[in-house]
């Protein structure tokens, strides 16, 4: 279950991808079609957002920042992984 972060009331336009920068402010791309490179990334809003480890951020229907808990699968073979590493 998402849980709301931050309201930012974004209205969205067609054709572009929206998403949380490295900042933690919402920012939209062109989207690329039919072999044509999308375009470079502009600020739509500053949020702000302070991200946490093990959450994936997104906009949400509301155009507002929401976070979800991941879910991470395989950890045993990581930690074998690591392991053998070691020796």
């Amino acid at each position: 279950m998402a849980e709301k972060v931050a309201k930012a009331g974004v209205k969205r336009q067609d054709g572009y991808l929206y998403f949380l920068d490295k900042a933690g402010d919402v920012s939209r791309v062109k989207m690329a079609r039919g072999g044509k490179k999308g375009g470079k990334a502009e600020k739509v809003t500053k949020v702000g957002v302070k991200k946490e480890d093990g959450y994936l951020y997104f906009i949400d229907k509301a155009g507002d920042v929401s976070r979800a808990k991941m879910v991470r699968r395989g950890g045993k073979s990581k930690v074998k992984a690591k392991a053998k590493k070691k020796k």
